[in-house]
């Protein structure tokens, strides 16, 4: 196996962009090596085979969905009211619709997790590592709301997030903004 660390991100995230646009039936290792512009035969240089690059492109999109330092070291700043968490909120599902591959390209690795176990443990231990990260960060923060406000929000802000990159005609934007702030009002005590 190759170990350029660099070209394997790099064909890391071509897998995702491949997944998020053929679907999991349509990443081979020919059209990673298409999207990437790499000679044919690359991308099975540096993995096993399909499920490794599967596994990869779950664990990647969670890098990359990480905030920088700045974000975190921002997301800080001011009260710690139910304003704020709205403010949060709207940040949180602005920025993870920005990486609209990624999102795209996770609900194809959650659905190809229901028939591949190994990729079903990477998603649900990584998953559960965002949980609970959250979870911790909210509390320590000082924000309103407790563990069961954060886990309820995880959920609904996701749910949004699905419908504006699947269905984005669904709800204006406004609606996109009114259903945050209504989400938020409603979980916290």
């Amino acid at each position: 196996m190759r170990q350029n660390l660099a070209r394997r991100a790099a064909l890391v995230d071509a897998a995702i962009e491949v997944l998020a646009r053929d679907g999991a039936r349509g990443l081979t290792f020919r059209a990673v090596d298409a999207q990437a512009e790499v000679p044919v035969g690359t991308a099975s240089n540096y993995f096993d085979n399909r499920d490794d690059l599967l596994t990869q492109a779950g664990g990647r999109i969670y890098e990359r969905l990480q905030p920088d330092e700045r974000t975190m070291t921002d997301s800080l700043a001011g009260p710690r009211t139910k304003e704020r968490v709205v403010e949060l909120m709207r940040d949180i599902v602005g920025r993870i619709t920005a990486f609209r591959t990624g999102w795209l390209a996770l609900l194809e690795l959650r659905l190809e997790a229901t028939r591949r176990p190994e990729l079903r443990a990477v998603l649900t231990k990584r998953i559960r590592e965002d949980i609970d990260a959250n979870v911790r960060y909210h509390l320590e923060s000082g924000l309103p709301g407790d563990e069961t406000t954060v886990k309820l929000l995880f959920l609904a802000m996701n749910w949004l997030i699905v419908e504006q990159l699947t269905l984005p005609e669904v709800f204006s934007e406004q609606e996109v903004q009114d259903l945050v702030a209504a989400a938020v009002e409603r979980s916290l005590p």
